[in-house]
């Protein structure tokens, strides 16, 4: 199974069909100097998993300015790097907008509580984001929420066009879960949406919503707000009534290997993450 943090590129300088040359890094591509963001390197793992819990913190607060809650619903983890084999879970029914570091759940594979705020945890949440840190052990972080434009174009149990630029970030990198069982109650169902993402960036579960994994939070957080955007852009093309021209694979294939590393998806999160800081930092407490 091929891994999240390993970069798809084109070595420097090769051209397609049309003369664009492509570097190594996709976000060396976009920035004419230094790339003004960089995931930072950490001696300690604690230290490490404050950063990753300030940031799946901020991740919840730009969901809920962004619209995405429901309810009770939608969940983030993040795998915590000093316990691998454990995740942090948002607690059950704390709005997005109000959650800090300190709220997050340290859960074992088990669904231990085993430190954090140690408040309830949603069961569905547990068993999609169990499921697929175990099956997935190159994903640090996973996003799943019921985002309006998401749950509609799930109805359709169908991939995304690759109707623009954006979209191709998810070329060849998406799958859609077309099995759906209710709310996520048993652990064959969170295993089978774990097969089902397989190796991809994201998954389309039908009839629910949306889900990306990253290898870090900002990756995760930014796939789903990418995808639930895409969604609403599809569905106002299909509105229309008109056909759309779609991009051809080759151009979508180099666009992905342009856009698509984990070190460009990185830093397309930071301008949300650097606001959120600006209009209440309390998320880091």
């Amino acid at each position: 199974m091929s891994s999240i943090t390993s970069t798809t590129t084109v070595a420097f300088g090769s051209l397609n069909s049309r003369g664009y040359s492509l570097n190594s890094q996709g976000a060396q591509n976009n920035s004419m100097g230094e790339v003004p963001f960089k995931v930072p390197k950490f001696v300690d793992p604690l230290d490490k998993r404050q950063w990753m819990l300030e940031h799946m913190a901020a991740a919840f607060r730009i969901f809920a300015r962004k619209g995405f809650t429901e309810g009770t619903a939608g969940h983030i983890s993040i795998r915590d790097p000093v316990q691998p084999d454990t995740f942090w879970i948002n607690p059950l029914g704390v709005h997005f907008g109000l959650l800090e570091a300190s709220d997050m759940v340290h859960v074992d594979e088990d669904g231990n509580v085993i430190g954090g705020s140690k408040k309830t945890v949603n069961v569905a949440g547990f068993r999609i984001h169990s499921a697929i840190h175990k099956y997935r052990p190159d994903v640090n972080a996973a996003c799943h929420n019921h985002s309006i434009h998401g749950k509609t174009y799930s109805a359709f149990g169908a991939p995304l066009d690759m109707l623009n630029q954006d979209a191709c970030i998810f070329y060849n990198a998406h799958g859609v879960y077309n099995d759906f069982g209710g709310i996520v109650l048993e652990e064959q169902e969170g295993t089978r949406i774990a097969e089902a993402l397989a190796d991809n960036k994201a998954l389309i579960l039908k009839n629910h919503g949306l889900l990306t994994v990253g290898s870090t939070v900002d990756e995760a957080a930014y796939l789903f707000t990418l995808m639930e955007h895409t969604c609403q852009a599809q569905l106002l093309a299909d509105a229309s009534n008109k056909k759309p021209a779609m991009i051809p694979p080759e151009d979508a294939l180099y666009t992905y290997n342009h856009t698509s590393d984990p070190d460009s998806l990185y830093v397309e999160f930071q301008p949300d993450l650097e606001y959120e800081t600006f209009l209440d930092p309390s998320f880091k407490n």
